[in-house]
């Protein structure tokens, strides 16, 4: 939708609301934040935020269990984030560009994967039991999701100083400051995309 809703708005004629349903539009950074919500979906189904495959985790579980399925899902993962980035910078300047509708298509092949892999945990007795899924569940919340929110707390927190620094002696050194640690700030967001819930 990030992608395919201002996308939509463009191919119908609607420019103005297109440019304006672009996340991130005014930072140039869109591209950056949506490859990070595919390393969002990354990170929860390796088990890890390094791009590594941990032990316990769902592609590990998939690839002893469903080779070519696990293969598929790590390509069409790849694929949708390269995509992404191919897309020339920013994105708000080519949202009607031909790399932003392979990027759309990659986003729904990513969909449609995630998808069948849904529907084989659920029917597949060998992966749906608990056993199998509480280390794989375990690994998650404290490798990726716990981590992931601790970067964006102390991340934010940042962000909130160099905000005040800002609003008590505006200078362009110290608005970079602000723009520079937005940016920083903004990763652990996009990257917590998979699992958003709470307060956060």
């Amino acid at each position: 939708a990030k992608i395919g809703d201002p996308l939509s708005l463009w191919n119908s004629g609607k420019k103005q609301e297109a440019l304006f349903a672009v996340e991130s539009w005014y930072s140039f950074h869109s591209r950056e934040d949506y490859s990070n919500n595919i390393y969002s979906i990354r990170n929860s189904y390796f088990g890890s935020r390094d791009g590594s495959v941990a032990t316990n985790s769902l592609a590990t579980l998939i690839n002893k269990n469903n080779a070519s399925l696990d293969s598929r899902i790590r390509e069409a993962i790849t694929n949708a984030a390269q995509a992404i980035l191919n897309i020339p910078n920013p994105f708000r300047n080519n949202i009607g560009s031909a790399e932003a509708k392979t990027a759309q298509t990659r986003c729904a092949e990513l969909v449609d994967i995630l998808a069948e892999l849904k529907t084989y945990m659920e029917g597949t007795e060998a992966v749906n039991q608990d056993d199998v899924l509480t280390p794989i569940i375990n690994n998650y919340v404290d490798k990726v999701v716990l981590p992931t929110y601790a970067d964006l707390k102390e991340q934010n927190s940042k962000l909130y100083d160099v905000v005040s620094t800002f609003q008590a002696s505006p200078s362009d050194a110290n608005f970079k400051a602000v723009a520079d640690q937005w940016l920083v700030a903004r990763a652990p967001w996009e990257t917590s995309e998979a699992f958003l819930f709470g307060p956060v």
